[in-house]
């Protein structure tokens, strides 16, 4: 029971426990962290020791070095430390002294905690940002691939969700993926405009590096580039408090809160086609829709989708907020709220981003049911390619109307008061002032005469905007591509050899 207790006993985050991928938990780690810490104390004394501090030896940048990944033990020195000192940075300098000893004196030298929390947090946030933009990249190749699919198939528009002008299936899977690419710009250039706070001191006067190196201001910011430079970033922030503007922490939370309203308009429109059992999301053989109703089908992920969504958009919420009231050259309430808000929005993003690719490379479109729909709506759409039709014939447009009008009302009591099936075209069959056009109603009813450009569109859209934004992702969904075929061929033996042993 107490093994038990040790587990279970504990509040643990769905975030980790049962949603984010491996890749961004770990980002988002301990190790991951103190690991940067360590290579941003590394990165310094490499840049003091070039530009000529003699206090700095080789051997020291060498146990440096040995010793970045922290074993078990150095989370316990630090712990144990941090449990004295009530300084976290403070702590990590002291474990990583302890296993790098001929570095002890030097770690963090003219540095304030900042330099390692912050731009650590800018590292961590940049490789996030990458994480991101491979995995859209990949939900932004799967739905161009269902648009193309079926680029070509009417089905009805919905305004107000009520039935409209008619679109295709592929037409509309273009308006999600537009708003994705949008997204993809949007993270993209986040992750382009995202600089290095690099070594700026207390309160970012740099006045502690400027004693350092004896008054040269050149060195100091030499020194700054360098580090930046040793750290992956070409692009500094030229001035600071003692953290970075958290202006910083509200443009990228923005940008994934505002994923975060796509992905839920995705899922949304989703569950209303599901609703209208045209379109649903992938059911495994075993899914258990309801516990009550055996038969049911629910859109679980899609609906998963937009309760994390909600999430996410409202994380920007807290980067406003912690941006507004860092006082003067900062303040120290930040730090708990970007502890929490800046990995929940990573983590967040990235399981929507899991749940939106599975979903894409599964998603069942029912034809026979889109047509149903289309045919107890269709006739009254094509009313007025019937009163066109007649007045070609050399009938007159207003008396058309007036016998049309007529037999749509007769036909929608039907619908309504009845609960029948539309029969407008049956009416006008039967009705001789329409027989001139009877032998052309068909035509006049095909769905395909009703989309407009709509396959046109989808082609345009996916050359001019879809394959350049893609080409940057091109080898990720090349090795995904080849992945997928295999599983695919897996599946093929296994039911060759299911069937021979039948």
């Amino acid at each position: 029971y107490m093994i038990m207790a040790g587990i279970y006993e504990k509040y643990e985050s769905p975030l980790t426990s049962r949603y984010a991928s491996p890749e961004m938990q770990k980002l988002f780690s301990p190790a991951k962290r103190f690991y940067t810490w360590r290579l941003l104390w590394l990165n310094l004394a490499k840049a003091e020791k070039e530009l000529g501090l003699e206090s700095i030896t080789e051997e020291a940048i060498q146990e440096m070095e040995t010793h970045l990944f922290l074993t078990e033990q150095d989370f316990i020195n630090a712990a144990i430390e941090e449990k004295k000192t009530r300084h976290d940075v403070m702590a990590h300098v002291h474990a990583f002294g302890q296993v790098a000893s001929k570095a002890s004196g030097i770690i963090h030298l003219g540095a304030t905690s900042c330099y390692v929390t912050d731009n650590g947090d800018l590292i961590i946030m940049r490789e996030g940002l990458e994480l991101l933009l491979e995995k859209l990249a990949r939900v932004i190749d799967k739905f161009s691939k269902f648009a193309q699919e079926y680029r070509s198939l009417p089905t009805l528009g919905f305004t107000h969700f009520q039935p409209a002008q008619l679109t295709t299936v592929g037409k509309r899977a273009t308006l999600w993926i537009q708003e994705l690419l949008w997204d993809m710009r949007n993270i993209t250039r986040a992750r382009n405009d995202l600089g290095f706070r690099g070594v700026k001191g207390t309160t970012g006067t740099q006045a502690s590096f400027l004693a350092l190196f004896e008054g040269d201001h050149d060195k100091v910011e030499v020194l700054d580039k360098r580090v930046a430079e040793l750290s992956g970033f070409k692009q500094l922030y030229v001035v600071t408090g003692q953290t970075y503007s958290r202006k910083i922490d509200v443009d990228l939370l923005n940008v994934l809160s505002s994923f975060g309203a796509t992905a839920h308009k995705i899922a949304t429109d989703i569950r209303l086609l599901a609703n209208l059992k045209e379109i649903e999301e992938p059911f495994e053989k075993d899914q258990i829709g309801s516990s009550a109703m055996a038969y049911k089908r629910n859109p679980m992920r899609c609906e998963r989708v937009c309760g994390l969504s909600r999430h996410l958009m409202i994380l920007a919420q807290d980067a406003l907020m912690t941006n507004s009231v860092q006082w003067l050259e900062r303040t120290l309430d930040d730090s708990s709220n970007r502890r929490i808000s800046i990995p929940e929005a990573f983590l967040t993003a990235d399981i929507i981003l899991s749940l939106l690719q599975n979903i894409s490379e599964g998603l069942v479109v029912y034809p026979k049911v889109i047509q149903y729909h289309i045919t107890q709506e269709l006739p009254f759409m094509a009313t007025e390619n019937i009163i066109m039709a007649m007045v070609k014939k050399g009938g007159d447009r207003q008396q058309c109307h007036e016998e049309i009008r007529v037999l749509s009302h007769q036909a929608a009591d039907k619908v309504k008061g009845e609960g029948k099936e539309n029969d407008l075209i049956e009416r006008i069959k039967c009705t001789g002032y329409f027989k001139p056009i009877w032998n052309e109603l068909d035509s006049l009813l095909d769905p395909n005469t009703f989309i407009g450009r709509s396959p046109q569109q989808v082609d345009k859209f996916i050359k001019e905007c879809v394959e350049p934004a893609l080409k940057p992702h091109e080898e990720i969904l090349k090795q995904d591509r080849k992945i997928i075929l295999n599983i695919m061929m897996i599946k093929i033996f296994a039911r060759q050899a299911e069937s021979q042993k039948c």
